[in-house]
C-alpha cells in the first residue's frame, strides 16, 4: 500500500516552506476583521451572466489533471463549459484543446464522455478524420472535393498549456499562462504529473459556484460540518495563506508539531498540515498526505454547478489491499466530506439565500479568503467590462 512515506516529490518551493514557516514562527497573515458580501452575489441571474463573460469566457483555467490523459494518442470530450471541446495529447505527447466540431458539416467528433485512445478520431457521419493533433488526415471519395486542401481543414483549436500534473485552457486567443506555469512548479513538488488518476466523477450541485468555493477558502466550518469524517485531522490546525496572480494558495498546519521538523522536508510537512490551492476562477486543489484531490467547477446558471472531481494517486494498485484503501479514501472525501457535507451545505445556503432573509452575508477572521474571492472577481470583472 502506497503511504505518504512513498509518495514522489522534492523540497517545497520557497513560497511553500514560506507558509510554512509562518505557521512554525507564529506569523500568519493578520485578519482585517468583520466584513460583509452582498448575498446577490450568489443569487442574481444578471451578475451570473457578468461572471460569465467576464471569467470563465475570458481567463485560462483549468480543465483537468494531466492523468486523465497520460499517454499519447489520448483524447476526452468535455462539454461543461458551454462548448464542445476535445482534449487531446497527440502522438509527441503535446496537450491540444480543440473543438469537437467536425470542420465538413459541423457534426460532433468524438461522443459521450470517456476516454479514447487511437491515433485516429474519424466522424461517426461522413468518416472525415482527424490525427490527435488536429490534423486533417483523410475523406472518403476525396475527388467529390476537387481542389479541396486538408491543411485548410484542421480542427479549430483554443490555447492551453500543461503545467504541474494540470492541463488549463483559455477560451479567447490571447491566453497569459505566466501564473499557470509558476504555479506548475509548486506542483511538481507534489510530482503530480506522475500521478495515477484513480477515481473520476462529477456531481451536479444545487449551488452558486462561489458558495462551493467559500468552503475551499476558510477553515472555520472544518470541526463542525466535518465533526464525523476529517475534523480529527485538523484540530489545533492553524492557517497561513499568500497569493500568485489572483489564484490563492494556502497551508493548515498543526504548529505545535512542528518544533525540530525539517520543514524542506516535503514528506514531513504533508504529515503536519495540508495545502490548498483555489485556482481562479474555479479550480481546488487539495494535498492530502498521500494523495491528491482535483475539483474542478463549471457553472451552468446561478444556482447550479458541476464539480468533476479527480482523485490522483502515487501509482496503479497493484494489490487488492491497496484498492481497497484508495476505495475508502476516495468515499471518505468524494462521497462524505465532499458530496454530503460541503456540497450540501452550498446547496442549502443557496436555498437560504435565495428567500431574501439574509442580505448580507458576514465574514468573520477565519473567512478572509472567501471576502478576497469576491475582491478578486471585481477586480476581473471590472477589467472585462472598463
Amino acid at each position: 500500500m502506497a503511504t505518504a512515506s512513498t509518495l514522489p516529490g522534492s523540497s517545497p518551493t520557497p513560497g511553500q516552506l514560506a507558509l510554512a514557516q509562518a505557521i512554525a514562527d507564529g506569523c500568519t497573515r493578520p485578519s482585517s476583521g468583520v466584513s460583509t458580501v452582498p448575498a446577490s452575489v450568489y443569487t442574481d441571474p444578471a451578475h451570473w451572466a457578468r461572471e460569465q463573460a467576464a471569467l470563465f469566457g475570458r481567463l485560462p483555467q483549468v480543465l483537468c489533471p494531466s492523468a486523465l490523459i497520460p499517454d499519447n494518442n489520448m483524447a476526452v470530450p468535455h462539454d461543461a463549459t458551454g462548448r464542445p471541446l476535445l482534449i487531446t495529447r497527440d502522438g509527441d505527447g503535446a496537450i491540444h484543446v480543440l473543438m469537437n466540431v467536425c470542420k465538413h458539416r459541423g457534426t460532433r467528433l468524438v461522443e459521450g464522455q470517456d476516454v479514447q485512445c487511437g491515433k485516429r478520431l474519424t466522424c461517426p457521419y461522413h468518416a472525415w478524420t482527424y490525427a490527435t493533433d488536429g490534423r486533417l488526415l483523410a475523406l472518403p471519395r476525396p475527388d467529390t472535393f476537387p481542389g479541396l486542401d486538408k491543411a485548410g481543414y484542421s480542427l479549430a483549436e483554443l490555447p492551453s498549456c500543461e503545467a504541474g500534473g494540470l492541463i488549463w485552457y483559455a477560451p479567447q486567443g490571447d491566453a497569459d499562462f505566466g501564473h499557470a506555469i509558476t504555479l506548475g512548479a509548486d506542483f511538481d513538488a507534489f510530482a503530480m504529473r506522475d500521478l495515477h488518476l484513480f477515481a473520476r466523477r462529477t456531481h451536479d450541485v444545487a449551488s452558486n459556484w462561489k458558495l462551493i468555493m467559500d468552503a475551499f477558502l476558510e477553515s472555520y466550518h472544518v470541526l463542525r460540518l466535518h465533526a464525523a469524517t476529517i475534523a480529527p485531522f485538523f484540530k489545533d490546525g492553524v492557517t497561513s495563506g499568500d497569493q500568485i496572480g489572483p489564484h490563492q494558495r494556502s497551508f493548515v498546519g498543526r504548529a505545535a508539531e512542528m518544533e525540530g521538523v525539517d520543514l524542506t522536508d516535503m514528506t514531513a510537512l504533508r504529515r503536519l498540515g495540508t495545502f490548498a490551492y483555489q485556482l481562479f476562477p474555479a479550480t481546488v486543489v487539495i494535498m492530502s498526505p498521500d494523495y491528491v484531490n482535483v475539483m474542478a467547477l463549471w457553472p451552468q446558471g446561478h444556482d447550479r454547478t458541476l464539480v468533476e472531481d479527480f482523485m490522483l494517486i502515487p501509482e496503479a494498485p497493484q494489490s487488492d489491499k491497496a484498492r481497497d484503501h484508495w476505495k475508502r479514501s476516495w468515499a471518505l472525501l468524494d462521497g462524505g466530506v465532499f458530496g454530503s457535507e460541503d456540497f450540501r451545505a452550498a446547496a442549502l445556503g443557496q436555498q437560504g439565500l435565495s428567500t431574501g432573509v439574509v442580505p448580507e452575508l458576514t465574514l468573520g477572521t477565519l473567512e478572509g479568503g472567501i471576502r478576497r474571492l469576491h475582491e478578486i472577481c471585481a477586480e476581473q470583472i471590472a477589467l472585462a467590462e472598463g
